[in-house]
Order: C-alpha cells, then sequence, then structure tokens
C-alpha cells in the first residue's frame, strides 16, 4: 500500500477558499444574507402633484433560501429599519417619522416575509409574494423581481454573492396612514437593491438596528 500523502500547509488556505466559493450543488437553497452596504430601499411619493418625492432606507437586514435553479424553493425575511429612512431634509424626514404617518417611536421597523418560494418567468425575471408588516399592520405584497448575477465577489473575503432588482406598489392607506391625504399621495413606488452573500453558518435573527449617527431621532409628538 502506497503511503497516503499530507497537503502542504501552505495549500490550505486556497483550498478552504475555493470549497467557500463554490457553487452550490443543484437542487439544494443556500442560505445567503442581506449586505446592509449595499443593499436599499428607494419609495417615492407624490407630493402635492408637484413631484415625486424620492426617500431611501438603508441597513436593511434579513436571510434568504435561494437555489439558482429552482426559485420556488426561495424563503425570505426581511427586516427593514424605519428608523434609517431619508428623505434629504432632517425637518421633513422627522415629520415623516411623526405619529400621523410612520410612528417609528411605535413601530421602528417593517418586516417582509415570503415562505412560498418565487414564481420564475421568463428569463432572469419572477414575482415573490409574501407579507409585508407596516405601521402595525400586515398585509400581502408581491415584489416583481430581476435576478442580476450570481458569482464570487471580486474582493476579499470573496465570499458567494447573489443580486436582485425588485420594484412594487403599494397604498399608505391599506397600512392606516390617511393623514394629509389632499398634500401626500396614497400610492407608494418600491425599487429594491439587494446582495447578499452566502452564509454557510446559522446567523442571529435580525435584530432592531439602531438609528445612524446623525439620523433626526423620531419626534415625541405629531
Amino acid at each position: 500500500m502506497l503511503p497516503r500523502r499530507r497537503l502542504p500547509a501552505s495549500c490550505l488556505p486556497a483550498l478552504l477558499l475555493a470549497l467557500a466559493s463554490r457553487p452550490a450543488a443543484a437542487g439544494e437553497p443556500q442560505r445567503y444574507v442581506l449586505d446592509p452596504v449595499h443593499t436599499r430601499v428607494m419609495f417615492a411619493i407624490d407630493h402635492a402633484g408637484f413631484s415625486k418625492a424620492i426617500g431611501t432606507v438603508s441597513g436593511s437586514e434579513g436571510s434568504l433560501h435561494f437555489d439558482v435553479d429552482d426559485w420556488s424553493s426561495a424563503r425570505l425575511d426581511v427586516v427593514v429599519p424605519m428608523t434609517r429612512l431619508d428623505l434629504g431634509d432632517s425637518g421633513w424626514t422627522a415629520s415623516v417619522f411623526a405619529p400621523r404617518f410612520l410612528d417609528v417611536k411605535r413601530y421602528p421597523q417593517a418586516r417582509f416575509v415570503a415562505t412560498d418560494g418565487m414564481q420564475r418567468g421568463t428569463g432572469n425575471r419572477g414575482r415573490a409574494c409574501g407579507q409585508l408588516t407596516l405601521h402595525g399592520v400586515t398585509r400581502p405584497l408581491c415584489l416583481d423581481v430581476v435576478f442580476n448575477k450570481a458569482g464570487r465577489y471580486p474582493l476579499p473575503p470573496f465570499r458567494r454573492t447573489i443580486g436582485f432588482s425588485a420594484t412594487a406598489t403599494l397604498k399608505r392607506s391599506d397600512y392606516g396612514m390617511t393623514s394629509w391625504q389632499s398634500l401626500v399621495g396614497d400610492d407608494i413606488d418600491l425599487r429594491i437593491e439587494a446582495e447578499l452573500f452566502r452564509s454557510d453558518a446559522d446567523a442571529p435573527a435580525p435584530t432592531q438596528p439602531a438609528p445612524a449617527a446623525g439620523d433626526p431621532a423620531p419626534p415625541p409628538n405629531d
């Protein structure tokens, strides 16, 4: 019997990196975690008919179980910190934080959960339907999804990464926000850009993110 040859220690880091970045076997959903730096929610809403007010929300957390070849197995759970909403002006942002609108003191998070997979359409397009909880109200919502790319990120730590773009429209009145209807539109257009990296270990569930330094504090009263 020939003696077994040991792998030189200098080769181990390269081997581990190759294993970590290797695509998953077909038919096996992998767990991906949102990259909060490269994930952003953008929204647009009518402002007295003059323009569309545009804001963004950063710092979302969550996970996606996803198989590139079988979208029907997808499971998504995302928490969006409404305290990180930004309209580009501290006073305007604070007015949206107030009880008459988002009431972020009582409802600091929104959450979207989709457990029944994604419906794949033509090419890289599909749909993810689930439940959105916003302002303390939970209602069904469907996202039109574009699967942009899957691959190894080109910079250290070279993690397996996937990226999506998504759009949806909802009515704020469906979530109990009915103030200032003559000034602020009811329809909210959403655009989401998301990157996720593969997580081989179970990560902790999303937690309520603290407001970033410099973010306006929610007003105590309307």
